[in-house]
């Protein structure tokens, strides 16, 4: 939705149809972000909470991190679509409807309707079945007293179970009394909605908070995989975007950033007649990834000790540019020196190994 309103917003849009199967209200649910103070007041009207400061928290320590130039942000995903649907004008359009095929040829069956096009390009994410993954189920809630400290998101709290694989409650206190609580694993299978529902019961109960309304239920899974080309972007007639095309940061799930420059600059590429040079993850980003990833699956037992050590090795600033994937040299380094040795090391020849492969 993203890029048809950046084409939409062109001097002279090209005819476009997008077809996307649910009203934003059908697919409301949080997206975070690390924002800027320029993308604070033009996210405004779809920001729910924003954040200076945020805990990650085990059983040993509690860290709290806070940031000058950045603000933990959370987006009601339908206002910000609704403002993208609202923007759009001729010849940008709008179809409510769901895609069935698309053929090597620019064929496209969407229901009843049928269309020959010069460029597709498609944000429907492939399967999460397999490989890691980011799991959760979050609710929406409010509470029958203040919580103390709700200037503070909590970003990881891995005082929860974790056999199952990495495990943290995730809490956006949107005021004292409005909060969205997540149970969220990382870990190559998801499990039972009452599982996650447990592990947010049994985290109420140890803050002794009490529900007062719950609100809503989300729940979500994020690939931490690599994407690879379809048999049709390999024919150069459709083009993956969003987090089809590898947008999603693996070692995080954190996308919303760089889906938003992804669009930005493929809708200025589009108008120079170039639809195909499509902006990608920086490969140096995505190899690091994968060494983070491949650590995670073959020592889950130190996962909770990664996380924090990571934290602890930035401040609020180097650890937002961090997450968004800017990260510069130094905070590399100090991220690199705080790791244990031996498991990334082995990892990385690994890595290096299956990408000659």
């Amino acid at each position: 939705m993203t890029l048809a309103r950046e084409l939409s917003a062109q001097e002279k849009p090209p005819v476009t149809v997008v077809f996307e199967p649910k009203t934003p209200r059908q697919r409301d649910c949080c997206w975070s972000l690390w924002a800027t103070e320029k993308q604070r007041q033009q996210l405004e009207k779809s920001t729910k909470g924003a954040w200076q400061q945020w805990r990650l928290v085990c059983n040993k320590e509690e860290l709290i991190l806070t940031s000058h130039n950045y603000a933990y942000t959370c987006l009601s995903s339908a206002a910000f679509l609704k403002s993208c649907e609202d923007s759009l004008t001729d010849p940008v359009k709008l179809k409510r409807v769901s895609v069935n095929q698309i053929s090597d040829e620019g064929l496209v069956d969407a229901g009843d309707l049928h269309y020959r096009a010069s460029h597709v390009f498609d944000s429907r994410p492939s399967s999460t079945d397999d490989g890691l993954k980011q799991h959760f189920l979050g609710w929406e809630v409010i509470t029958e007293r203040p919580i103390a400290e709700p200037e503070i998101a909590t970003l990881m709290d891995f005082r929860v179970d974790q056999s199952r694989g990495l495990h943290f409650i995730y809490v956006l206190p949107f005021s004292a009394t409005h909060l969205m609580i997540e149970s969220t694993m990382i870990s190559s299978t998801t499990e039972d909605k009452i599982w996650y529902r447990q592990a947010i019961e049994q985290w109420l109960q140890k803050k002794h908070i009490k529900i007062k309304e719950l609100i809503r239920e989300e729940v979500g899974v994020i690939s931490m995989q690599s994407q690879s080309l379809s048999e049709s972007e390999k024919a150069q007639t459709i083009t993956a975007i969003g987090a089809a095309s590898g947008a999603v940061r693996l070692s995080s799930g954190y996308a919303f950033s760089t889906i938003q420059a992804q669009m930005t600059r493929l809708a200025e590429n589009i108008s120079v007649g170039n639809p195909l040079h499509k902006p990608q993850q920086p490969r140096f980003l995505n190899f690091m990834d994968k060494i983070f990833n491949a650590v995670l699956i073959s020592r889950p037992d130190l996962a909770v000790s990664i996380f924090m050590r990571t934290a602890k090795a930035l401040n609020g600033d180097e650890f937002s540019r961090f997450m968004l994937g800017s990260a510069g040299t130094l905070e590399w380094l100090k991220v690199i020196l705080a790791m244990p040795k031996w498991p990334f090391i082995k990892q990385l020849m690994s890595v290096l190994k299956n990408d000659k492969s």
